[in-house]
């Protein structure tokens, strides 16, 4: 086996998210979210699950930092729930909330942990739901001012910013298929958005900039490494247009190239054409600092002309993951090294990469192999990729830190490197942690 070593001041953390760790959901002031709301509904989340306590982690929190200390992590990606902190999405400030967040910056750095603080992951306040959602323009600038009071709160000590995580999945999945907060089927909702999502990254980083606040801003996307099914032209068409609607609708208009057109057509034929004002696009395409990349697998399409979008997917032919993911350790470089040509080899962070293995404990440890030789995969396939040219890759972040809230899926699915246990709140780290620290502590691995 060969030693792979990581460039000299590469990052190792760990991320999580709000909703899925913190619990304390009617603390302190804290307004409603529309995932709080979206669990109350019968049959929306897996056996009832709801978030309301989670990993405990707003009590737990400096415990949870003097873990991450000893697993050796340099960084921490975390959310700040934005109800928590503006209980109605805009007004007066809740300053308990604040102080949360503002005790746990100080934690980390403290443990000399770098923060990394992303502004939404997927849990808006109810109120502004209730007022449209997404889907109204408002909401982008209301989210704006959110960022303005974060970098003003905050900006003393946070020096990496992440504006949004995975806006593919707040549109598809929260108002298209409606499996997710806020639970709406609705094509031409999920379409105003898309680029109501993408218009608030652009005022988030604008309100950055004005800010005067020293540090970095990006955005992050859940991608996947798309590939043709077979050796057919057929097949690389669908590949591509696979590549317009999940990876290009989303880095096109913040890397200056505005929508795909395959993807504006979809939309304007199904009535739900993209709500585009005038300077939108130049506002969405404000210079970023890096871009997050958040991967799990690969897909293999085929064309399929009976589908409005053109393409689907065909079987998988790798073993499955308890996800539904394929068990596709190349993936990450594969991708890696895509979006790095598509969009002139960006500073790139690994926002988040994992894997599901719900091993559970025996005799106090758990043996996670699957999860940690699949990540030992993905790590090498980020090495390669960085090693030969091919991308600039600063950071990497496993998900998740702890076994969560998995969104539909409830407490069904563990992603953890450290195995929660729901009704105790003990932690226990598994093998993938052991790894992971190791990983970390020598800056590269065995493969």
């Amino acid at each position: 086996m060969a030693f792979l070593s990581f460039p000299k001041g590469f990052q190792w953390g760990a991320a999580t998210a709000s909703y899925q760790i913190e619990g304390a959901a009617r603390e302190d002031g804290k307004g409603l979210s529309i995932w709080d709301v979206f669990c109350q509904q019968p049959g929306r989340v897996q056996n009832g699950d709801t978030g309301d306590v989670a990993c405990d982690h707003y009590h737990r929190f400096r415990d949870d930092v003097a873990l991450m200390k000893r697993l050796g992590l340099s960084t921490y990606r975390f959310s700040v729930s934005w109800p928590r902190v503006l209980p109605f999405g805009f007004g007066e400030p809740n300053e308990r909330g604040i102080d949360f967040y503002s005790r746990l910056i100080d934690e980390l750095l403290g443990a000399g942990i770098e923060p990394c603080l992303t502004l939404y992951h997927w849990d808006l306040p109810q109120a502004l739901q209730d007022l449209g959602g997404w889907p109204e323009r408002s909401t982008a600038q209301r989210f704006a001012d959110y960022a303005e009071l974060l970098y003003r709160r905050f900006g003393d000590r946070v020096t990496r910013w992440i504006t949004h995580n995975e806006p593919i999945v707040t549109s598809m999945m929260g108002y298209r298929a409606g499996v997710l907060a806020p639970g709406i089927r609705d094509l031409r909702l999920a379409g105003r958005a898309i680029h109501h999502l993408l218009l608030s990254h652009g005022l988030a980083v604008a309100a950055f900039r004005a800010s005067g606040v020293k540090g970095e801003i990006g955005i992050t996307n859940a991608n996947t490494s798309y590939e043709p099914a077979d050796a057919t032209e057929e097949s690389r068409q669908a590949c591509e247009l696979a590549r317009d609607f999940d990876t290009r609708t989303w880095h096109g208009p913040v890397y200056g190239r505005g929508y795909p057109e395959s993807v504006l057509r979809y939309y304007e034929k199904n009535d739900g054409a993209l709500p585009i004002e005038r300077d939108d696009l130049r506002v969405i395409a404000a210079p970023t600092d890096f871009l997050g990349v958040n991967l799990y697998s690969r897909r293999q399409v085929v064309l399929d002309r009976a589908r409005g979008v053109g393409f689907r997917s065909a079987p998988p032919k790798l073993p499955l993951l308890p996800m539904g993911y394929e068990a596709a350790p190349f993936a990450l470089g594969d991708f890696l090294r895509f979006v790095s040509a598509e969009y002139g080899k960006p500073v790139i962070y690994v926002t988040e990469n994992g894997v599901c293995d719900n091993t559970a404990p025996a005799n106090g440890a758990v043996a996670d192999v699957e999860r940690t030789e699949l990540l030992r995969g993905f790590i090498a396939g980020m090495h390669a990729a960085i090693a030969d040219g091919a991308a600039d890759v600063r950071a990497y972040y496993v998900w998740s830190l702890l076994d969560n809230f998995e969104w539909a899926f409830g407490y069904s699915k563990r992603f953890g490197i450290v195995w929660t246990d729901f009704e105790t709140q003990q932690r226990i780290p598994k093998q993938s942690a052991v790894f992971f620290s190791e990983v970390a502590e020598k800056n590269g691995l065995e493969a």
